[in-house]
């Protein structure tokens, strides 16, 4: 507890000095925003932007940008002119003092060299409709998108709270993406242009909490593909675009507070803890000693009985278990915008944010009841999470180069207790086992972009990118205590520790994973004239190389039976089981499971180009189409390197893609498109490395012959936009996998152990509605004009066949692991006292979907539907440069349950004999907010 109030002393003097420093500009005011053009939504370079009745003008950079600095505050009239196109007079343009108001002006092709001295005059809303319609409209492919403009009256605090908004989209454990009812696997990212890794060890997944909103440009979220975005997805491809050059100095500071009902101010327990845990890291007290033997000594015996107490006792000894109570959530957000102009227009721009959270949750009470265990576990998680962005960008003429940073880091503490009948030990047995896990993942990625005009249209954009993946997992310890039931009523009805002999599930781990990528892209873009109407031809070439290491030790103490006092120590409780004077008379060998297939080194190279045309067929028609060639190449060696743990397998795929628009009205689109795209499994799903996880009461294992998968897309779409910023949208789509990558239980062995296999023909079939309107159609009223309802309602079938896999299963017919049947999304949006306070209702359910499929003896794991609401309650305040929220999440607290569904009626019932492999209530969350911006 002292180590928590000095770090909260530590926090708030940081944060009153950086307060106390921070100077900011009063008086004048800024215009800026981008120029597109109408009908393929591409920006302008080059276009000139003036005040009219001034000699003030400027041109737009190479990504469509400009900025008017140091305005008084008035009303001004923009007049924006370029070669081929109309020109356009903005009027009422409000400046008002440290704001920048957003102007993005969508300019028409004149017709004619007559039409070109046509001046089309509009208003500042009116244009600011304009180019709402016209990015909502323009995108070559079925996508959705949320700009910073949307996120900046939104109470959204990070990456994944925005992505609730999109359309399809849905964020399980309040971090990772489901596009379309797929799961993460079928989804890709990018960040600011290049691929982000996954953040987690054994699956491709992105934690999209580790960005924060107030830093984000735009994210799109495509569901269909173009020749120039990754091809490995079937659900969407995320890009996010973080922002580089602010358009005004600021400083924020945003402090947060937060009630978990479940867990706050309840018993806590864990294992040891230290100052440095909630700073992120471990002080290295759990870090195996640098000088332990080598694993060859270990299973050689080449110890000395005085080397092998030695190496026991460097092992930290601490099997205490600590109570404390739960602290409340604590948030800490401080973000730093600057912008410097230089003569000539040329400007510099830095963003700088840090963030910090730490939270200590409970899920008490966990259902495990299946075959033969019956458990009640307790579970206890301490978090603490601190990320960083550093963003750096130079304009100068018409070029820009950028360097953005990103570092994310993840300290997850968790202390598991169980307690239980397990009957298949003797005649049935009670259990106690105690697991102390902690992992640290850290991500850092860095990007250097480059962007600049080639004649007076074209342009080239280039990208080199780092990033760094790391997961440590030090001296995971497992121990478990039992009773035989038969002894009930003899002195021997007591627990006995499981030390006789030594397995993975009662071993102490220790493993380290490391991964870097690099990667590098180039793109050129050049805008040309085909049919009578403009056109856009692009063409790219891009690389990205992984490495990978992975080493795990399995160690363990194993208790010398011969000993005469060799069942009283079996008796000890968990604090003393390994005590010093029983590891110093030597009642325990040092022993390890031999890792060779578990530790392994892997790598990938990924070469990819493209070609692709955006044509514009007659005043209505578009066609976006194109070819994407990739070459994959993936090794990958177990410690000791066999044929039966290496993998090198080497594609290259022809990926063509066709996205046709019709534009029926101003606001209407039909659209059409096919695709081909890929799913490439992780290293880890190709590694043949068996992992003992406790909470699934399995092994883990992945397997060497895995493919790649094939995916075949087709997509239509009707789009009508009532108004700017609402939509009503019907979609229906079809995929067909070929070499599907699915989990399922491995269980010839009546032990189960959950790996991968190909299966060959999986269908899927859905159609999707998105509405999103205000309510002013009911009546024409101020509140209902300011009350916006939205929903998105996916319904989708998938079908897998899996009778040539060559796996007799239970199911050989069953739908497509991770596919949710049916995903539902609906909200609703106010704004009360001018946009000062706006209330958010979400709603969510994601149909029950199977996690795992079935095996010869186990049935399928699925996933039990649940409601989730949320509210949130946003007010500015200070002169709308504070703002206060409050938010609720998952309020109804429903059960989150997984099963084995044994009687096969789509149902949880216990009743009717299904298993519960867990089940518990994980609390709702309410938190409390507020930053300040200077």
């Amino acid at each position: 507890m002292k180590s928590q109030l000095t770090l909260k002393k530590a926090l708030l003097t940081l944060l009153f000095v950086v307060i106390g420093a921070t100077v900011f500009a009063q008086g004048t005011g800024k215009i800026s925003g981008t120029v597109s053009d109408k009908k393929t939504g591409e920006t302008l370079i080059g276009v000139s932007v003036k005040i009219a009745g001034t000699t003030r003008g400027v041109g737009t950079d190479v990504d469509g940008k400009y900025i008017f600095p140091s305005l008084a505050e008035g009303k001004y009239v923009i007049e924006i002119s370029y070669v081929g196109y109309s020109t356009k007079k903005i009027t009422d343009v409000e400046v008002k003092n440290n704001t920048t108001t957003s102007l993005n002006v969508i300019m028409e092709e004149a017709g004619s060299q007559t039409l070109n001295q046509v001046v089309i005059t509009a208003s500042f809303k009116q244009e600011s409709v304009n180019s709402l319609y016209a990015k909502q409209k323009n995108s070559a492919v079925i996508s959705d998108g949320v700009s910073s403009d949307q996120i900046k009256k939104s109470p959204d605090k990070n990456t994944s709270d925005v992505l609730k908004r999109i359309s399809g989209a849905t964020i399980q454990d309040n971090k990772f993406v489901v596009i379309r009812g797929l799961s993460d696997r079928y989804n890709t990212a990018t960040l600011d242009g290049a691929t982000l890794p996954s953040t987690e060890p054994n699956r491709k997944a992105f934690s999209f909490d580790i960005v924060p909103s107030n830093l984000v440009d735009n994210i799109i979220v495509s569901k269909t593909a173009t020749p120039d975005l990754p091809a490995d997805f079937a659900g969407g491809a995320i890009q996010i675009v973080t922002k580089d050059i602010p358009d005004q100095n600021f400083f924020s500071v945003g402090i947060g507070e937060g009630y978990n009902t479940a867990s706050t101010f309840k018993d806590f327990k864990s294992g040891a803890r230290n100052a440095t845990d909630y700073l992120g890291f471990d002080n290295g007290n759990k870090a195996l000693p640098a000088s332990f033997p080598s694993t060859s000594k270990i299973v050689n015996r080449a110890l000395t009985q005085t080397q092998g107490i030695a190496a026991m006792k460097s092992l930290p000894q601490d099997f205490n278990i600590y109570s404390s109570s739960a602290l409340p959530t604590q948030n800490l957000l401080l973000s730093l915008g600057r912008v410097k102009n230089f003569k000539g227009g040329n400007k510099f721009g830095a963003l700088l944010s840090l963030t910090y959270r730490n939270s200590q949750t409970i899920n008490n009470d966990v259902i495990r009841d299946y075959v033969d265990v019956d458990y009640r576990d307790n579970v206890y998680k301490f978090s603490t999470n601190i990320g960083a962005i550093a963003n750096f960008a130079y304009s100068y003429g018409k070029s820009k180069i950028t360097f953005k940073n990103i570092y994310n880091r993840t300290y997850d503490d968790n202390f598991l207790s169980r307690t239980g009948l397990n009957s298949s030990i003797g005649g049935g047995a009670d259990v106690k086992f105690f697991a102390f896990d902690l992992m640290q993942k850290a991500l850092l990625k860095s990007t250097l972009e480059g962007t600049h005009p080639l004649g007076e249209k074209a342009k080239i954009n280039w990208s080199l990118s780092y990033s760094n993946i790391l997961n440590d997992q030090p001296d995971q310890k497992k121990v478990s205590y039992y009773r035989n039931r038969s002894d009930i009523g003899s002195p021997d009805y007591v627990y006995f520790a499981n030390v006789t002999t030594l397995g993975k599930e009662n071993t102490r781990l220790y493993s380290t994973l490391n991964e870097d990528n690099y990667s590098a892209a180039a793109n050129y873009t050049l805008p040309l004239k085909m049919f009578g109407q403009t056109s856009i031809f692009k063409t790219g070439l891009s690389s990205l190389y992984r490495n990978r290491t992975f080493g795990a030790r399995f160690l363990g103490l194993q208790l010398n039976t011969a000993a005469s006092d060799a069942n009283l120590i079996r008796q000890r409780p968990l604090n003393t089981l390994f005590g010093r004077d029983v590891l110093s008379n030597g009642s325990y060998n040092l022993d390890e499971i031999p890792g060779d297939a578990d530790s392994y080194t892997a790598n990938s190279m990924t070469n990819a180009g493209y070609l692709m045309l955006d044509n514009k067929l007659g005043a209505k028609s578009r066609l976006v189409w194109g070819v994407r060639v990739e070459q994959f190449h993936v090794a990958l060696d177990a410690k000791v390197k066999t044929p039966q743990t290496s993998v090198d397998q080497n594609y290259v795929d022809i990926l063509p893609s066709v996205n046709y628009t019709y534009s029926l009205t101003p606001k209407i689109n039909l659209r059409a498109s096919y695709y081909r795209t890929l799913a490439r499994p992780e290293f880890r799903e190709l590694s043949s490395g068996s992992f003992y996880d406790y909470e699934l009461l399995a092994q883990q294992q992945g397997d060497p012959s895995l493919k790649e998968a094939k995916i075949d897309n087709a997509d239509v779409r009707f789009e009508f936009y009532p108004q700017a910023g609402q939509v009503i949208s019907v979609s229906a789509f079809y995929k067909k996998f070929h070499n599907a990558i699915e989990s399922f239980n491995s269980d010839v062995n009546s032990s189960r152990t959950i790996t991968y296999m190909n299966t060959d023909n999986v269908n899927v079939y859905g159609v999707e509605f998105e509405l999103r309107k205000t309510l002013d159609f009911i009546a024409e009223t101020d509140f209902l004009k300011k009350t916006t309802f939205y929903t998105n309602l996916s319904f989708i079938k998938s079908k897998v066949e899996t009778n040539n896999v060559g796996i007799t299963l239970l199911e050989p017919s069953r739908p497509m692991v991770g596919q949710a049947p049916y995903v539902i999304n609906a909200g609703l949006q106010h704004s009360f006292l001018n946009d000062k306070l706006s209330f958010n209702a979400l709603y969510n359910r994601v149909g029950r979907k199977l996690n795992i499929a079935g095996g010869r003896l186990f049935h399928g794991v699925w996933e039990n539907p649940r409601d989730a609401v949320d509210l949130q309650l946003a007010l500015k305040v200070l002169k709308t440069k504070g703002e206060l929220k409050f938010n609720a999440g998952d309020i109804l607290n429903q059960r989150t349950t997984f099963y084995f569904d044994n009687d096969q009626d789509k149902k949880y019932s216990v009743a009717n004999g299904d298993y519960t492999l867990s089940s518990y209530k994980p609390g709702a969350n309410y938190s409390l907010s507020f930053t300040y911006t200077f």
